[in-house]
């Protein structure tokens, strides 16, 4: 209270003198809590999308704990802001989950440890680091079709922009925003020591404060590399999969090794011959942002690529169609929409039941499988990309059990909403239904219905940063396990602030 006293009496000097508080923040959390549900697996809502901490077998107790330090930042009008404001900056950020089970298994993840160092508008970051890549909203969506935040970060060296960061010479008309990454997979099943390259780029048309602007771009992911004695002649050679910076470069580019001449057979096994080197895939994403002083809305979509089907429009179907509202209104006392999203999630066609190169038909894209990487687009058990499709140890033992993804043939309608009650209290709402059908080497015998929902509060105990967060989940259909779920926790939030004033 102090501090705040002194920042207030302070602001009127400030724009006397064209002065600017600095502020560098630290916060600290605990969290414990407890699961209960009517069956062994995890409901879907309470899972999902969350980067890995919450496992499909339905813990019965969680205990969190989190450092954050964030870059420093000015309060003060933009407009008298120095030239050197922000520009350089160093932050961090640690949380460590353990989760006990039944008859006293416990294990402890770790979903973010990273440092990070701000340069003028670039951000090198090293680490883990919870994140989502691709135009979506990143709190309500389903999940965004490649990076959604399903699983547990992958350790990683990145560097990119930090936001959307004007372009010298026109006027902030045009920005764009990405990142260069490597990073590090564990041992997947029978392929150990493999990488991952990512990168994206997105360039958005329209001044910060215009009412309209339009943003589009990509996002690349490859897993590459790694070694394995258990694949055969025709999908390695010598035990490893290609790791030379020529290989480095063939995938970077996504260039296919069938037409070229001069690769070596000694060192590119004949499926990399005839593919690509490393398992690709990712989206290409369109967006629309309308803004007025009231609302915010936000239409997106994201279109699939993993097998050249999207170079030929042959699976131009298939995609993650969204709209976001957002209240841009003061937050009052009373009843409250803050947020709402829809989504339509089709992934069925993967450019058609046949697979001819020759002819140009590249179907039965396998999204999420892959032949020499037999765990597919997955981390530690989970899908990296949308939960919606789901590996095979997380549907019914009586479906068809086919690869790691036994179903990623998905039709999903998905809708959430999230505002406020009361004084200071929050409510998420997340309602899914999907129809599924399997694989086109696996598939269903008969399509597979699924609803899953859940539904979160947030109730401040005081006003020192005590909030207590309760959840109920439910699952029914064909697709999972029948179950309902509850998630009870406690989490106190302790927030230091450094204040320094700085002539500019």
């Amino acid at each position: 209270m102090r501090k705040l006293l002194l920042l207030l009496f302070l602001c009127p000097a400030i724009g006397l003198c064209q002065s600017q508080i600095e502020i560098k923040s630290v916060q600290l959390f605990t969290e414990v809590g407890g699961f209960y549900g009517t069956a062994k697996q995890t409901p879907f809502w309470l899972r999902s999308n969350q980067y890995g901490i919450v496992p499909t077998t339905l813990p019965l107790a969680t205990i969190r704990a989190g450092l954050y330090r964030d870059f420093r930042f000015s309060p003060v009008d933009d407009r008298v802001a120095s030239k050197r404001h922000d520009r350089f900056g160093f932050g961090y950020g640690a949380e460590f989950v353990g989760n006990t089970g039944s008859g006293g298994k416990t294990a402890l993840i770790i979903p973010e440890l990273y440092a990070k160092v701000r340069a003028g508008a670039f951000e090198l970051v090293a680490g883990r680091r919870r994140e989502v890549h691709g135009l979506v909203d990143s709190t309500l969506s389903s999940g965004s079709y490649s990076w959604s935040g399903n699983a547990l970060p992958i350790p990683k060296i990145q560097i990119g922009l930090s936001r959307f960061t004007p372009i010298p010479f026109t006027h902030g008309l045009i920005s764009v925003n990405g990142f260069y990454a490597h990073g590090w997979f564990n041992n997947q099943g029978i392929i150990h020591h493999s990488y991952l390259h990512q990168k994206a780029l997105y360039v958005r048309i329209g001044k910060s404060n215009w009412p309209v602007k339009v943003c589009g771009g990509f996002n690349h992911q490859v897993q590459w590399g790694g070694t394995s004695n258990e694949l055969s002649d025709g999908l390695i050679k010598n035990n490893r999969l290609p790791a030379s910076f020529q290989a480095y470069s063939y995938l970077v580019t996504g260039s296919s090794l069938g037409y070229n001449p001069n690769v070596d057979t000694t060192y590119y096994s004949r499926f990399d011959r005839e593919n690509r080197v490393g398992n690709h895939l990712g989206s290409i994403d369109i967006g629309l942002e309308i803004s007025t002083k009231k609302l915010s809305i936000l239409l997106y979509r994201q279109s699939i690529y993993e097998d050249g089907s999207l170079y030929y429009g042959t699976n131009i179907e298939d995609g993650l169609h969204g709209i976001r509202f957002r209240n841009l209104n003061p937050a009052t006392s009373g009843f409250r929409i803050t947020g709402a999203v829809a989504e339509f999630l089709y992934t069925k066609s993967q450019g058609g039941v046949q697979f001819e190169p020759d002819d140009k038909l590249r179907g039965r894209d396998n999204y999420f499988n892959h032949t020499q990487y037999r765990n597919g687009w997955s981390y530690f058990g989970n899908s990296i990309g949308t939960p919606f499709i789901t590996p095979m140890d997380d549907t019914r033992p009586e479906l068809p059990r086919y690869g790691f993804f036994a179903n990623n043939r998905v039709r999903a309608f998905h809708t959430g909403l999230q505002g406020g009650f009361a004084r200071n209290c929050t409510f998420q709402l997340k309602v899914s239904y999907s129809q599924n059908y399997g694989t086109y080497e696996m598939p269903f015998p008969n399509t597979v219905e699924q609803f899953s929902s859940m539904l979160q509060l947030g109730l401040p105990l005081n006003q020192t940063g005590l909030l207590l967060t309760v959840a109920a989940a439910s699952d029914q259909g064909g697709l999972f396990s029948n179950s309902n779920g509850v998630y009870a926790g406690v989490r106190k939030t302790w927030d230091y602030y450094k204040y320094r004033a700085r002539k500019i």
